[in-house]
């Protein structure tokens, strides 16, 4: 079978799937949950594959809310296999649910999967074994929960892991930055605002004057850096000078080298600001080795893209007659 007749068999099962798998997105969007706290999400998507045929279903996997699921062909000795995964992700933003199209991921995921499980099982005929793993991986938007399955072996034997993300236009491959989670947290003195103003120490001027040190330097970033944050907590009452502030930052840097620069400039801002005000600043962050992918020229996204241009000309010829 040739590579447009695979491609075609697999869009045929899912196409033929289109309405559970519509089901299952509809379901996850209309019940947004947090980060580590998508249980309904998790328990339909794991329902999902239990009612699916030949899917041995892991309902908790490595994390409360996370799950696999795995297929193997029929075929060949064993010891000559090839692993693939797909990532399902389901947690939503604080406040307006689905944002980032996470119920998306999750019926890609499954999409891809069953249709790949539907084509292979009607070869008779393959080379090597063939197992297809699919991950739910919580925590996207919050905490990394990808870094927890990872560094609990969750993706040890995958030789190739896939994940679509909904976007406004096609692309082969979305770029990866490194991320540097910040928490910075300022601790002053809380006096009456009115009676005695002196005795305190303003926390709140220092998560300003933090918040204007980082706009401040963004004239000084390279084009493709990020830093982007809110107050989370900026005191109590209007008459009480705020002995506590609390800032969330995100750093992004397209390579991993680039971020203890962007780290260390933006510390400078943080703990300037305590300086000036006479606050003690605290500072906690979290890590993530996301690195940007350099891939060579003739690899699988290469290969995608090929195959995505050559679909779009075919509707445009279609378009226009």
């Amino acid at each position: 079978m040739s590579k447009v007749q695979l491609k075609h068999k697999v869009s045929s099962c899912i196409d033929d799937n289109k309405t559970k798998l519509h089901s299952l997105s509809q379901d996850i969007w209309s019940c947004p949950e947090l980060a580590y706290q998508e249980v309904k999400s998790h328990d339909r998507l794991v329902a999902f594959f239990h009612q699916e045929e030949g899917w041995r279903v892991d309902s908790h996997f490595k994390l409360d809310t996370a799950f696999r699921a795995c297929w193997h062909s029929a075929g060949v000795a064993q010891g000559h296999e090839v692993s693939l995964g797909f990532l399902c992700e389901y947690d939503a933003l604080p406040g307006i649910g689905h944002a980032c199209g996470h119920n998306l991921i999750a019926e890609v995921g499954a999409a891809a999967a069953i249709g790949l499980k539907a084509t292979l099982e009607d070869e008779h005929k393959l080379p090597v074994q063939v197992k297809v793993t699919v991950l739910g991986t919580p925590a996207e938007e919050d905490g990394g929960g990808k870094v927890d399955m990872l560094r609990e072996g969750a993706f040890e034997g995958l030789d190739v892991v896939f994940m679509a993300h909904p976007s406004k236009e096609d692309a082969t491959y979305l770029p990866c930055v490194s991320e540097q989670d910040v928490t910075v947290k300022y601790h002053g003195k809380a006096a009456h605002a009115s009676a005695y103003p002196w005795r305190g120490i303003n926390a709140l001027d220092a998560a300003v004057l933090c918040y204007n040190n980082l706009s401040a330097f963004r004239q000084q970033m390279k084009p493709d850096w990020r830093v982007h944050g809110i107050i989370k907590n900026g005191g109590v009452k209007p008459n009480i000078i705020p002995d506590f502030t609390e800032l969330e930052y995100y750093l992004r840097t397209p390579s991993r080298t680039e971020l203890p620069i962007l780290k260390a400039k933006a510390e400078s801002c943080f703990r300037s600001a305590a300086m000036a005000t006479g606050c003690e600043e605290d500072l906690h962050g979290i890590l993530y080795f996301w690195s940007k992918l350099n891939l060579p020229e003739t690899n699988m996204t290469t290969s995608y893209g090929t195959l995505l241009w050559r679909s779009s000309m075919r509707g445009t010829a279609q378009l226009w007659g």
